[in-house]
């Protein structure tokens, strides 16, 4: 069943502060297999004008995906996650995610699409400091599958 068109729109309250370590910095750059020495060294990171160690771009895929999570467990939108899997993601930096940063995730449907079958789910997470500043905008999409015939 095609998802309600009227949640186009739909924002979701901001999440939890997600506070970034640079432990956890470095441990997802070694897992991407990035030896920027900005993500691991502090006076690397200093010296390109950065006040602490800074994360590889796709970092704040995992608080974003994570927020999305509010759209996914709507209730009232119906998608059945057990058909989803992940289409797209693309970033907007005003500036890199930096060790200390406390971020806050505010999630908007922006479209909902339905092509040969398939739910197709645009979700932008709009990523901010503690000072309201904003960061990063990151675009989801997921794809529910349509259902086998029986």
């Amino acid at each position: 069943m095609a998802l309600d068109q009227s949640f186009v729109g739909r924002t979701y309250p901001p999440t939890e502060p997600y506070e970034v370590g640079r432990e956890k910095i470095r441990e997802f750059a070694e897992a991407v297999g990035d030896a920027n020495p900005a993500y691991t060294d502090t006076e690397a990171a200093r010296a390109l004008g950065h006040p602490d160690v800074i994360a590889p771009p796709t970092f704040v895929f995992a608080i974003t995906f994570k927020a999305a999570g509010q759209v996914v467990a709507d209730p009232q939108l119906g998608l059945d996650y057990s058909r989803v899997v992940h289409g797209d993601q693309k970033f907007a930096y005003n500036r890199p995610v930096r060790a200390g940063d406390r971020l806050t995730v505010t999630s908007t449907i922006e479209t909902i699409r339905t092509m040969a079958g398939n739910d197709i789910l645009d979700i932008r997470g709009e990523v901010h400091d503690r000072n309201g500043e904003h960061v990063v905008t990151a675009w989801t999409k997921l794809v529910a599958r349509a259902a086998e015939e029986a």
